[in-house]
């Protein structure tokens, strides 16, 4: 793409896919290795975002989506996680779930706080990130109902 292409609409859907995996993978490595969201997002932009390792291309993603998930998701961490205990059977906390599945639940609550995104767009989307990480599992099925849940808290109007 040329600086004076600008990405189509299908494109664009793409890039902000990217950047939803790449907020949740930024959440998680945030959360396992103690980086601040500086550092962590820096690392992200130079070295992920369209880079190619072991031959693979990495997707180029929607900077500002990205940036933004990473930002509100540090802002709202308390709220976010109260929604997601709320959605959570009482026997499992956010802190006892997979760092990975916290991390998902960081980024999507992000989007549904703080963007005009429909929220069964962000289910989908995170149901998909979901299902990128455990291809063969039921965490998709469990992501799609505590999305469900945190939407209906977090935007009611949409339903």
């Amino acid at each position: 793409m040329t600086a004076t292409t600008a990405p189509s609409g299908n494109m664009k859907r793409k890039m902000k896919s990217a950047s939803r995996l790449y907020a949740v993978q930024a959440l998680f490595q945030m959360e396992h290795s103690n980086q601040s969201v500086d550092a962590v997002r820096t690392e992200f932009l130079d070295h992920r975002f369209g880079a190619t390792y072991e031959g693979e291309e990495m997707a180029e993603g929607d900077i500002s989506l990205f940036a933004k998930l990473l930002e509100q998701a540090v802002s709202w961490q308390a709220r976010i996680d109260q929604m997601t205990d709320r959605a959570l059977v009482a026997k499992w906390p956010i802190d006892r779930i997979d760092p990975t599945l916290r991390a998902l639940f960081r980024a999507a609550g992000a989007e549904l706080i703080e963007t005009d995104t429909p929220p069964r767009v962000v289910i989908t989307e995170f149901v998909d990130v979901a299902r990128a990480f455990y291809p063969e599992g039921r965490e998709p099925k469990f992501v799609n109902a505590v999305l469900d849940h945190m939407a209906r808290e977090a935007k009611p109007e949409a339903f």
